[in-house]
C-alpha cells in the first residue's frame, strides 16, 4: 500500500503506476496487481500534505530485495508513506481476484471475511 502525494498524482496519474512498477522491478520483484484504491483527506498531515492518494499494489519480491525497495520508496518524492506486508499463501489468489475486480462464487472463495461488531474475522476454507 502506498500513500501518494495527491497533487503529484493529479498532475500525472500514469506516473504513479510507472514509478511504483519501476521501484518493484529495480528491487527484483514482479507486479501482480496495481491500482488506485482511494483519494481522500488524511486524518492528520503527512509531510505537510492534508490529502492523499492510496495506491494498492500486490507484488512478489524476495525478502533480500526489501531494503532496496524501502530505500527506493523513501527517495521517490511522490510516495509519502508505504507499507509492505507478507500475505498468507492461502489467501493470495482470492486477494488478487478481488483487486482485479473479479467476482468469485462464495463456494470457490479461499477466504470469507465476516464482519461482526466492528471486528473482522478471516475464515479459511481449507480442504487439507
Amino acid at each position: 500500500m502506498f500513500l501518494l502525494n495527491a497533487n503529484a498524482y493529479a498532475r500525472n496519474p500514469g506516473g504513479a503506476a510507472e514509478a511504483i512498477e519501476k521501484i518493484v522491478k529495480s528491487a527484483g520483484g514482479e507486479i501482480l496487481v496495481s491500482r488506485l484504491w482511494n483519494e481522500q483527506k488524511l486524518a492528520f498531515p503527512v509531510k505537510g500534505h492534508r490529502k492523499g492518494v492510496y495506491w494498492l499494489t500486490y507484488f512478489q519480491l524476495e525478502s533480500t530485495g526489501m531494503p532496496k525497495f524501502n530505500r527506493a520508496c523513501q527517495l521517490q518524492d511522490m510516495i509519502l508513506r508505504h507499507l509492505a506486508i507478507k500475505i498468507d499463501p492461502r489467501l493470495v489468489e482470492t486477494l488478487l481476484a478481488v483487486a482485479r475486480g473479479e467476482r468469485m462464487p462464495l463456494n470457490d472463495a479461499a477466504a470469507v471475511a465476516v464482519v461482526a461488531d466492528d471486528d473482522v474475522e478471516i475464515e479459511i476454507d481449507s480442504d487439507e
